[in-house]
């Protein structure tokens, strides 16, 4: 039984005991059955070669009492604070100890926190196609997760937790966060000049693969949609900068690529505030390759992206995550 692997593990069993001691679960979940789950899984971009699968695990899940309570804890964990930046929650990903139903269980929570999510977005007044192209990105993380692995999962559930907590907007190519300031990027917004500091209000941008090119016009757009979305449908928060933490901003990316590459362009949108100390560089050999554990040694070079990662990393160097802001 799924609880039984869990159990198994002492990190996720204090997790199951801290989940546990807050009492029966406060709300309902309920999966849709086998008849309605297709076309549920099919509106959140899930692909068609993993339905048989995940209605399969559907009935699983849906004979085991305890599971099924676990689910309602997760699901009740999301509605508490909905829609509060920073008071989501981040459920831990599974071990291969819990086989195929653990790899996919929070699909299923997602599933069963799709209406308060819808519900939340709603209340907000966030159109229906906004909604929709923000929660289809949990068909894109399965997708991430079966070019990794080969098979339907999530490798990040805490991620998208922040699409079903009401935190994170789809806009366009980029994704934005309701976010606050932290102590450095903070303290260089206001050295700036902007009436804005440490806690204040900001937007984290993000940028998903599998959306096409990251060229300037499709920036330009996701930034004007961002500017309109936030100021009809949260008019008392106060969205005046962004913020980006990515390996994107790296700055040794202008020794190999041109300056009118949508990368540099990207990068040129900022100004960096601090480069991580620790190198990171199985984060770009992921974006780019699907996989950071791949060898640097069989990484192809078939673009000018690839290129650059490998050339630099074969060259002895390394990546590194940089932040950076950038007025709205």
């Amino acid at each position: 039984m799924l609880l039984d692997a869990l159990r198994a593990d002492a990190r996720l069993a204090e997790w199951l005991r801290d989940l546990e001691g807050e009492g029966p679960p406060r709300v309902e979940a309920v999966l849709p059955d086998a008849d309605e789950l297709p076309d549920v899984l099919l509106d959140l971009t899930v692909a068609h070669e993993h339905i048989n699968e995940l209605v399969a695990l559907r009935a699983r899940l849906a004979a085991d009492p305890e599971a099924m309570t676990l689910l309602a804890r997760c699901v009740g964990r999301f509605v508490r604070d909905m829609g509060e930046p920073g008071k989501g929650w981040e459920p831990p990903a599974f071990p291969e100890s819990t086989g195929e139903l653990g790899r996919c269980f929070h699909v299923y929570v997602f599933i069963a926190a799709l209406p308060y999510v819808r519900a939340y977005h709603r209340e907000h007044g966030v159109p229906e196609d906004v909604s929709r192209r923000t929660l289809a990105d949990l068909g894109r993380h399965v997708a991430v997760h079966h070019r990794r692995l080969g098979t339907p999962g999530l490798l990040f559930p805490w991620w998208i937790a922040l699409h079903f907590h009401g935190e994170l907007f789809q806009l366009g190519r980029l994704q934005f966060q309701r976010a606050r300031l932290g102590r450095r990027t903070g303290g260089a917004v206001a050295a700036a000049g902007l009436d804005l500091g440490p806690g204040d209000s900001c937007l984290s941008l993000h940028i998903t693969d599998f959306r096409g090119p990251l060229t300037p016009s499709a920036c330009d757009r996701s930034v004007a949609l961002a500017r309109e979305f936030f100021t009809r449908h949260y008019p008392d928060e106060r969205y005046e900068v962004a913020v980006c933490h990515s390996w994107l901003l790296d700055p040794q990316l202008k020794r190999y690529l041109s300056a009118d590459s949508n990368i540099i362009r990207f990068q040129d949108r900022f100004e960096l505030v601090y480069q991580n100390k620790t190198p990171d560089d199985g984060v770009p050999i992921g974006f780019v390759f699907g996989d950071p554990e791949l060898p640097v040694e069989k990484l192809p070079r078939r673009n000018s992206v690839e290129r650059a990662v490998v050339d630099h990393l074969r060259a002895g160097g390394h990546w590194y995550g940089g932040q950076g802001w950038c007025a709205l």
